[in-house]
Protein backbone atom coordinates (compact mmCIF):
# COMPACT_ATOMS: atom_id res chain seq x y z
CA UNK A 1 0.00 0.00 0.00
CA UNK A 2 1.05 3.55 -0.62
CA UNK A 3 2.34 5.29 2.49
CA UNK A 4 4.60 8.19 3.28
CA UNK A 5 8.02 7.09 2.07
CA UNK A 6 6.75 3.56 1.42
CA UNK A 7 6.42 1.54 -1.76
CA UNK A 8 3.84 2.56 -4.34
CA UNK A 9 0.60 0.58 -4.36
CA UNK A 10 0.29 -1.95 -7.17
CA UNK A 11 -3.21 -1.58 -8.61
CA UNK A 12 -4.82 -3.73 -11.28
CA UNK A 13 -8.00 -2.99 -13.21
CA UNK A 14 -10.04 -5.89 -14.57
CA UNK A 15 -12.89 -6.41 -17.01
CA UNK A 16 -14.11 -6.42 -20.60
CA UNK A 17 -12.22 -3.19 -21.26
CA UNK A 18 -10.98 -2.08 -24.67
CA UNK A 19 -13.39 -4.52 -26.30
CA UNK A 20 -15.60 -2.02 -28.11
CA UNK A 21 -18.10 -1.17 -25.35
CA UNK A 22 -17.90 2.56 -24.65
CA UNK A 23 -19.64 2.29 -21.28
CA UNK A 24 -17.10 -0.18 -19.93
CA UNK A 25 -14.22 1.99 -21.10
CA UNK A 26 -15.85 5.10 -19.63
CA UNK A 27 -16.03 3.39 -16.23
CA UNK A 28 -12.33 2.57 -16.53
CA UNK A 29 -11.57 6.16 -17.44
CA UNK A 30 -13.38 7.40 -14.33
CA UNK A 31 -11.41 5.07 -12.05
CA UNK A 32 -8.11 5.97 -13.70
CA UNK A 33 -8.96 9.64 -13.17
CA UNK A 34 -9.52 8.94 -9.47
CA UNK A 35 -6.27 6.98 -9.15
CA UNK A 36 -4.19 9.58 -10.96
CA UNK A 37 -5.66 12.43 -8.92
CA UNK A 38 -5.74 10.84 -5.47
CA UNK A 39 -3.05 8.14 -5.69
CA UNK A 40 -0.68 9.43 -8.37
CA UNK A 41 2.18 7.14 -7.32
CA UNK A 42 0.14 3.96 -7.78
CA UNK A 43 1.50 1.56 -10.40
CA UNK A 44 -1.48 0.58 -12.56
CA UNK A 45 -1.98 -2.13 -15.17
CA UNK A 46 -4.95 -4.07 -16.60
CA UNK A 47 -6.18 -7.60 -17.26
CA UNK A 48 -8.78 -6.98 -19.93
CA UNK A 49 -10.50 -7.94 -23.16
CA UNK A 50 -8.66 -5.52 -25.46
CA UNK A 51 -5.17 -4.94 -24.06
CA UNK A 52 -3.82 -3.18 -27.16
CA UNK A 53 -6.66 -0.63 -27.07
CA UNK A 54 -6.32 -0.03 -23.32
CA UNK A 55 -2.57 0.54 -23.55
CA UNK A 56 -2.84 2.84 -26.57
CA UNK A 57 -5.75 4.88 -25.17
CA UNK A 58 -4.93 5.06 -21.45
CA UNK A 59 -1.17 4.57 -21.34
CA UNK A 60 -1.10 1.60 -18.94
CA UNK A 61 0.34 -1.89 -19.50
CA UNK A 62 -2.34 -4.48 -20.20
CA UNK A 63 -2.64 -8.26 -20.45
CA UNK A 64 -5.25 -10.22 -22.38
CA UNK A 65 -8.05 -11.52 -20.16
CA UNK A 66 -8.37 -14.93 -21.84
CA UNK A 67 -5.65 -17.25 -23.08
CA UNK A 68 -7.98 -18.59 -25.81
CA UNK A 69 -8.61 -15.78 -28.28
CA UNK A 70 -11.93 -17.22 -29.48
CA UNK A 71 -13.46 -17.14 -26.00
CA UNK A 72 -16.57 -15.15 -26.95
CA UNK A 73 -17.20 -16.88 -30.28
CA UNK A 74 -19.61 -19.83 -30.40
CA UNK A 75 -17.63 -23.06 -30.47
CA UNK A 76 -19.09 -25.74 -32.79
CA UNK A 77 -16.05 -27.66 -33.98
CA UNK A 78 -14.13 -30.11 -31.82
CA UNK A 79 -10.95 -28.04 -32.02
CA UNK A 80 -12.68 -24.87 -30.84
CA UNK A 81 -14.43 -26.72 -28.01
CA UNK A 82 -11.13 -28.23 -26.89
CA UNK A 83 -9.45 -24.82 -27.11
CA UNK A 84 -12.09 -23.24 -24.90
CA UNK A 85 -11.87 -26.07 -22.36
CA UNK A 86 -8.08 -25.83 -22.20
CA UNK A 87 -8.38 -22.07 -21.94
CA UNK A 88 -10.45 -22.37 -18.75
CA UNK A 89 -7.65 -24.30 -17.09
CA UNK A 90 -4.90 -22.02 -18.35
CA UNK A 91 -6.84 -18.91 -17.31
CA UNK A 92 -7.05 -20.15 -13.72
CA UNK A 93 -3.26 -20.09 -13.46
CA UNK A 94 -2.85 -16.89 -15.50
CA UNK A 95 -5.39 -15.00 -13.42
CA UNK A 96 -3.90 -16.17 -10.12
CA UNK A 97 -0.40 -15.19 -11.22
CA UNK A 98 -1.59 -11.73 -12.32
CA UNK A 99 -3.55 -11.06 -9.13
CA UNK A 100 -0.61 -12.02 -6.91
CA UNK A 101 1.39 -9.13 -8.35
CA UNK A 102 -1.06 -6.56 -6.96
CA UNK A 103 -2.10 -5.04 -3.68
CA UNK A 104 -5.49 -3.98 -5.04
CA UNK A 105 -7.59 -5.02 -8.06
CA UNK A 106 -10.52 -2.81 -9.09
CA UNK A 107 -13.42 -3.93 -11.27
CA UNK A 108 -14.64 -0.52 -12.50
CA UNK A 109 -18.40 -0.32 -12.86
CA UNK A 110 -20.02 -2.40 -15.62
CA UNK A 111 -22.87 -4.87 -15.18
CA UNK A 112 -20.58 -7.63 -13.95
CA UNK A 113 -23.17 -9.13 -11.57
CA UNK A 114 -26.07 -9.30 -14.00
CA UNK A 115 -27.28 -11.23 -17.03
CA UNK A 116 -29.62 -8.67 -18.58
CA UNK A 117 -27.96 -9.44 -21.93
CA UNK A 118 -27.13 -12.95 -23.24
CA UNK A 119 -24.37 -14.46 -21.10
CA UNK A 120 -22.83 -17.91 -20.66
CA UNK A 121 -21.68 -18.90 -17.15
CA UNK A 122 -18.26 -20.10 -18.31
CA UNK A 123 -17.47 -16.81 -20.02
CA UNK A 124 -17.12 -13.63 -17.98
CA UNK A 125 -18.83 -14.94 -14.79
CA UNK A 126 -16.16 -17.65 -14.59
CA UNK A 127 -13.40 -15.09 -15.22
CA UNK A 128 -14.77 -12.87 -12.43
CA UNK A 129 -14.89 -15.84 -10.06
CA UNK A 130 -11.25 -16.66 -10.82
CA UNK A 131 -10.32 -13.04 -10.06
CA UNK A 132 -12.15 -12.87 -6.73
CA UNK A 133 -10.97 -16.32 -5.60
CA UNK A 134 -7.38 -15.44 -6.50
CA UNK A 135 -7.68 -12.21 -4.53
CA UNK A 136 -8.92 -14.02 -1.44
CA UNK A 137 -6.13 -16.64 -1.67
CA UNK A 138 -3.32 -14.16 -2.33
CA UNK A 139 -4.42 -11.37 -0.02
CA UNK A 140 -4.98 -8.83 -2.81
CA UNK A 141 -8.04 -6.69 -2.18
CA UNK A 142 -10.57 -7.11 -5.00
CA UNK A 143 -13.05 -4.22 -5.23
CA UNK A 144 -16.27 -4.30 -7.25
CA UNK A 145 -16.81 -0.56 -7.61
CA UNK A 146 -20.13 0.91 -8.71
CA UNK A 147 -21.19 -2.32 -10.41
CA UNK A 148 -24.58 -3.39 -11.71
CA UNK A 149 -26.43 -6.49 -10.58
CA UNK A 150 -29.77 -8.10 -11.35
CA UNK A 151 -31.69 -11.32 -10.62
CA UNK A 152 -30.22 -14.25 -12.58
CA UNK A 153 -32.28 -17.28 -13.56
CA UNK A 154 -29.47 -19.56 -14.77
CA UNK A 155 -28.28 -21.56 -11.75
CA UNK A 156 -24.64 -21.85 -12.82
CA UNK A 157 -24.32 -18.16 -13.63
CA UNK A 158 -26.06 -17.21 -10.39
CA UNK A 159 -23.77 -19.45 -8.33
CA UNK A 160 -20.62 -17.98 -9.89
CA UNK A 161 -21.84 -14.40 -9.46
CA UNK A 162 -22.90 -14.98 -5.85
CA UNK A 163 -19.57 -16.59 -4.95
CA UNK A 164 -17.60 -13.83 -6.68
CA UNK A 165 -19.45 -11.14 -4.75
CA UNK A 166 -18.89 -12.92 -1.44
CA UNK A 167 -15.15 -13.25 -2.11
CA UNK A 168 -14.66 -9.57 -3.00
CA UNK A 169 -13.12 -7.35 -0.32
CA UNK A 170 -15.24 -4.33 -1.28
CA UNK A 171 -18.53 -3.87 -3.10
CA UNK A 172 -20.56 -0.85 -4.13
CA UNK A 173 -23.44 -0.61 -6.59
CA UNK A 174 -24.78 1.88 -9.11
CA UNK A 175 -28.39 1.58 -7.93
CA UNK A 176 -30.47 0.21 -5.06
CA UNK A 177 -31.93 -2.53 -7.26
CA UNK A 178 -28.44 -3.97 -7.78
CA UNK A 179 -27.80 -4.19 -4.05
CA UNK A 180 -31.24 -5.72 -3.50
CA UNK A 181 -30.54 -8.32 -6.20
CA UNK A 182 -27.33 -9.41 -4.48
CA UNK A 183 -29.05 -9.54 -1.10
CA UNK A 184 -31.73 -11.78 -2.64
CA UNK A 185 -28.94 -14.07 -3.91
CA UNK A 186 -27.71 -14.53 -0.35
CA UNK A 187 -24.89 -11.95 -0.23
CA UNK A 188 -24.53 -9.93 2.98
CA UNK A 189 -24.89 -6.36 1.71
CA UNK A 190 -25.22 -4.63 5.09
CA UNK A 191 -21.99 -2.65 4.54
CA UNK A 192 -22.37 -2.19 0.77
CA UNK A 193 -23.11 1.34 -0.45
CA UNK A 194 -24.98 2.67 -3.47
CA UNK A 195 -23.58 5.51 -5.58
CA UNK A 196 -24.31 6.91 -9.05
CA UNK A 197 -22.75 5.26 -12.07
CA UNK A 198 -19.03 5.98 -12.33
CA UNK A 199 -19.50 7.70 -15.69
CA UNK A 200 -21.11 10.64 -13.90
CA UNK A 201 -17.60 11.41 -12.64
CA UNK A 202 -16.39 12.11 -16.17
CA UNK A 203 -16.17 15.78 -17.20
CA UNK A 204 -19.00 17.17 -19.28
CA UNK A 205 -18.19 19.04 -22.52
CA UNK A 206 -17.19 22.65 -21.84
CA UNK A 207 -19.81 25.34 -22.15
CA UNK A 208 -19.83 26.85 -25.61
CA UNK A 209 -18.98 23.60 -27.40
CA UNK A 210 -20.16 23.49 -31.02
CA UNK A 211 -23.91 22.95 -31.29
CA UNK A 212 -26.10 21.36 -33.91
CA UNK A 213 -28.89 23.09 -35.81
CA UNK A 214 -32.01 23.61 -33.68
CA UNK A 215 -34.34 20.65 -33.52
CA UNK A 216 -31.79 17.83 -33.71
CA UNK A 217 -32.72 14.60 -31.91
CA UNK A 218 -30.15 11.98 -30.95
CA UNK A 219 -31.45 8.41 -31.12
CA UNK A 220 -29.20 5.86 -29.45
CA UNK A 221 -29.69 2.38 -30.89
CA UNK A 222 -28.55 -1.08 -29.87
CA UNK A 223 -28.16 -4.53 -31.34
CA UNK A 224 -30.85 -5.66 -28.94
CA UNK A 225 -32.07 -9.27 -28.84
CA UNK A 226 -33.43 -9.42 -25.30
CA UNK A 227 -31.74 -10.84 -22.22
CA UNK A 228 -30.26 -14.14 -21.15
CA UNK A 229 -33.73 -15.60 -20.57
CA UNK A 230 -35.00 -14.53 -24.01
CA UNK A 231 -32.84 -16.72 -26.24
CA UNK A 232 -35.82 -18.62 -27.65
CA UNK A 233 -37.40 -15.42 -28.97
CA UNK A 234 -34.32 -13.30 -29.52
CA UNK A 235 -34.97 -12.71 -33.21
CA UNK A 236 -38.60 -11.75 -32.63
CA UNK A 237 -37.53 -9.23 -29.96
CA UNK A 238 -34.86 -7.80 -32.24
CA UNK A 239 -37.26 -7.45 -35.17
CA UNK A 240 -39.87 -5.69 -33.04
CA UNK A 241 -37.25 -3.35 -31.57
CA UNK A 242 -35.78 -2.48 -34.97
CA UNK A 243 -39.18 -1.99 -36.62
CA UNK A 244 -40.46 0.25 -33.83
CA UNK A 245 -37.30 2.33 -33.65
CA UNK A 246 -37.23 2.75 -37.43
CA UNK A 247 -40.86 3.92 -37.46
CA UNK A 248 -40.07 6.44 -34.74
CA UNK A 249 -37.08 7.83 -36.67
CA UNK A 250 -39.19 8.05 -39.82
CA UNK A 251 -41.87 10.00 -37.92
CA UNK A 252 -39.26 12.49 -36.70
CA UNK A 253 -38.01 12.97 -40.25
CA UNK A 254 -41.56 13.54 -41.51
CA UNK A 255 -41.75 16.37 -38.95
CA UNK A 256 -38.60 17.85 -40.50
CA UNK A 257 -36.33 16.94 -37.58
CA UNK A 258 -32.65 16.10 -37.96
CA UNK A 259 -31.84 12.72 -36.40
CA UNK A 260 -28.38 11.70 -35.24
CA UNK A 261 -27.95 7.95 -34.61
CA UNK A 262 -25.71 6.98 -31.70
CA UNK A 263 -24.26 3.64 -30.61
CA UNK A 264 -22.42 2.39 -27.55
CA UNK A 265 -20.76 -0.77 -28.83
CA UNK A 266 -19.15 -1.87 -32.07
CA UNK A 267 -21.83 -4.55 -32.46
CA UNK A 268 -24.54 -1.87 -32.89
CA UNK A 269 -23.32 -0.89 -36.39
CA UNK A 270 -25.74 -3.21 -38.28
CA UNK A 271 -28.72 -1.56 -36.56
CA UNK A 272 -27.52 1.87 -37.67
CA UNK A 273 -27.07 0.60 -41.22
CA UNK A 274 -30.56 -0.92 -41.25
CA UNK A 275 -32.22 2.31 -40.09
CA UNK A 276 -30.26 4.46 -42.55
CA UNK A 277 -31.27 2.12 -45.38
CA UNK A 278 -34.94 1.98 -44.34
CA UNK A 279 -35.46 5.71 -43.79
CA UNK A 280 -33.17 6.88 -46.62
CA UNK A 281 -33.17 10.60 -45.79
CA UNK A 282 -30.40 13.21 -45.64
CA UNK A 283 -31.90 14.28 -42.32
CA UNK A 284 -30.66 11.04 -40.71
CA UNK A 285 -26.94 10.70 -40.06
CA UNK A 286 -24.77 8.44 -37.92
CA UNK A 287 -22.24 9.70 -35.39
CA UNK A 288 -18.78 8.20 -35.11
CA UNK A 289 -17.99 7.93 -31.42
CA UNK A 290 -14.94 6.37 -29.77
CA UNK A 291 -15.59 7.32 -26.13
CA UNK A 292 -18.20 8.51 -23.69
CA UNK A 293 -16.76 12.00 -24.15
CA UNK A 294 -17.72 11.78 -27.83
CA UNK A 295 -21.21 10.61 -26.88
CA UNK A 296 -21.59 13.50 -24.44
CA UNK A 297 -20.62 16.00 -27.14
CA UNK A 298 -23.23 14.56 -29.49
CA UNK A 299 -25.93 14.57 -26.81
CA UNK A 300 -25.09 18.10 -25.65
CA UNK A 301 -25.61 19.41 -29.17
CA UNK A 302 -29.14 17.97 -29.42
CA UNK A 303 -32.51 19.23 -28.23
CA UNK A 304 -33.42 15.78 -26.88
CA UNK A 305 -32.14 12.21 -26.71
CA UNK A 306 -33.95 8.89 -27.06
CA UNK A 307 -31.63 6.00 -26.26
CA UNK A 308 -31.43 2.31 -25.43
CA UNK A 309 -27.94 1.55 -24.14
CA UNK A 310 -27.45 2.34 -20.47
CA UNK A 311 -24.40 4.54 -20.97
CA UNK A 312 -26.04 6.42 -23.85
CA UNK A 313 -28.60 7.39 -21.24
CA UNK A 314 -25.92 8.27 -18.69
CA UNK A 315 -24.14 10.53 -21.19
CA UNK A 316 -27.32 12.37 -22.14
CA UNK A 317 -28.33 12.86 -18.51
CA UNK A 318 -24.80 13.89 -17.56
CA UNK A 319 -24.93 16.82 -20.00
CA UNK A 320 -28.43 17.82 -18.86
CA UNK A 321 -30.38 17.05 -22.03
CA UNK A 322 -34.02 15.86 -21.76
CA UNK A 323 -33.89 12.12 -22.31
CA UNK A 324 -36.31 9.28 -23.04
CA UNK A 325 -35.18 5.73 -22.31
CA UNK A 326 -35.92 2.73 -24.47
CA UNK A 327 -35.52 0.57 -21.40
CA UNK A 328 -34.42 -3.05 -21.63
CA UNK A 329 -33.69 -3.64 -17.92
CA UNK A 330 -34.53 -2.35 -14.46
CA UNK A 331 -31.21 -0.52 -14.34
CA UNK A 332 -32.41 1.94 -16.99
CA UNK A 333 -35.65 2.59 -15.13
CA UNK A 334 -33.69 3.12 -11.90
CA UNK A 335 -31.28 5.53 -13.58
CA UNK A 336 -34.09 7.61 -15.04
CA UNK A 337 -35.88 7.73 -11.67
CA UNK A 338 -32.67 8.78 -9.90
CA UNK A 339 -32.35 11.73 -12.26
CA UNK A 340 -36.01 12.77 -12.01
CA UNK A 341 -37.15 11.46 -15.42
CA UNK A 342 -38.85 8.28 -14.28
CA UNK A 343 -41.95 9.04 -16.39
CA UNK A 344 -39.92 8.88 -19.60
CA UNK A 345 -39.26 5.18 -20.05
CA UNK A 346 -40.52 2.97 -22.88
CA UNK A 347 -40.06 -0.83 -23.08
CA UNK A 348 -37.37 -1.81 -25.60
CA UNK A 349 -38.92 -5.26 -25.98
CA UNK A 350 -42.22 -3.79 -27.20
CA UNK A 351 -41.47 -0.54 -28.99
CA UNK A 352 -44.73 1.14 -29.97
CA UNK A 353 -43.75 3.98 -32.30
CA UNK A 354 -47.00 5.89 -31.79
CA UNK A 355 -46.82 5.73 -28.00
CA UNK A 356 -43.11 6.55 -28.11
CA UNK A 357 -43.84 9.63 -30.21
CA UNK A 358 -46.44 10.77 -27.65
CA UNK A 359 -43.91 10.38 -24.83
CA UNK A 360 -41.31 12.24 -26.87
CA UNK A 361 -43.64 15.19 -27.47
CA UNK A 362 -44.42 15.32 -23.75
CA UNK A 363 -40.68 15.32 -23.04
CA UNK A 364 -40.17 18.28 -25.35
CA UNK A 365 -43.07 20.23 -23.87
CA UNK A 366 -41.45 19.95 -20.44
CA UNK A 367 -37.91 20.49 -21.73
CA UNK A 368 -37.10 23.65 -19.76
CA UNK A 369 -38.27 22.21 -16.46
CA UNK A 370 -36.51 18.89 -17.07
CA UNK A 371 -33.22 20.67 -17.77
CA UNK A 372 -33.48 22.33 -14.37
CA UNK A 373 -34.20 18.94 -12.80
CA UNK A 374 -31.10 17.48 -14.43
CA UNK A 375 -28.89 20.30 -13.14
CA UNK A 376 -29.88 19.39 -9.59
CA UNK A 377 -29.56 15.68 -10.34
CA UNK A 378 -26.00 16.10 -11.59
CA UNK A 379 -25.03 18.15 -8.55
CA UNK A 380 -26.33 15.40 -6.29
CA UNK A 381 -24.51 12.74 -8.32
CA UNK A 382 -21.22 14.65 -8.02
CA UNK A 383 -21.57 14.83 -4.22
CA UNK A 384 -22.35 11.13 -3.93
CA UNK A 385 -19.49 10.10 -6.19
CA UNK A 386 -17.09 12.19 -4.13
CA UNK A 387 -18.22 10.09 -1.18
CA UNK A 388 -17.72 6.92 -3.26
CA UNK A 389 -14.08 7.77 -3.91
CA UNK A 390 -13.53 8.74 -0.27
CA UNK A 391 -14.92 5.36 0.80
CA UNK A 392 -12.75 3.60 -1.78
CA UNK A 393 -9.60 5.25 -0.47
CA UNK A 394 -10.49 4.30 3.12
CA UNK A 395 -11.17 0.68 2.14
CA UNK A 396 -8.28 0.07 -0.26
CA UNK A 397 -5.58 2.60 0.63
CA UNK A 398 -5.80 3.05 4.41
CA UNK A 399 -2.06 3.77 4.75
CA UNK A 400 -2.35 7.07 2.90
CA UNK A 401 -3.23 8.62 6.25
CA UNK A 402 -5.47 11.38 4.86
CA UNK A 403 -9.05 11.49 3.70
CA UNK A 404 -10.01 12.58 0.24
CA UNK A 405 -12.19 15.36 1.65
CA UNK A 406 -9.27 16.82 3.62
CA UNK A 407 -6.95 16.97 0.62
CA UNK A 408 -9.45 17.46 -2.21
CA UNK A 409 -8.98 21.19 -2.76
CA UNK A 410 -5.29 21.33 -1.83
CA UNK A 411 -3.97 18.35 -3.79
CA UNK A 412 -6.29 18.17 -6.83
CA UNK A 413 -4.45 20.71 -9.06
CA UNK A 414 -1.07 19.11 -8.40
CA UNK A 415 -2.47 15.64 -9.04
CA UNK A 416 -3.96 16.74 -12.33
CA UNK A 417 -0.65 18.20 -13.43
CA UNK A 418 1.05 14.91 -12.59
CA UNK A 419 -1.52 13.07 -14.71
CA UNK A 420 -0.93 15.31 -17.70
CA UNK A 421 2.79 14.63 -17.56
CA UNK A 422 2.46 10.85 -17.36
CA UNK A 423 -0.52 10.13 -19.59
CA UNK A 424 0.40 9.69 -23.28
Amino acid sequence: MTSAGGPAARVGVFGLLGSGNLGNDGSLEAVLGYLRAEHPDAVVDALCGGPEVVTARYGIPATRLHWYRGEYRTASRAGAIAGKALGKLVDAFRTAAWVRRHDVVIVPGMGVLEATLPLRPWGFPYALFLLCASGRLSGARVALVGVGAAPIANRSTRALVRRSARLAAYRSYRDVQSRDAMRAMGVDTARDEVHPDLAFALPAPPAGAPSAPPGRVCVGVMDFHGGDDDRDRAEEIHRRYLDGTTRFVRALVEDGRQVRLLTGDACDAPVVAAILDAVDSPLVTAAETASLADLMKEAAAADAVVATRYHNLVCALRVGVPTLALSYAAKSDALMAQMGLGDYCHPAREVDADRLLEQFRSLERRSARLRETLVEGNRAAARRLDHQFTALTSALFPATGRTRDQDHHRDRPQAQAHTRQETP
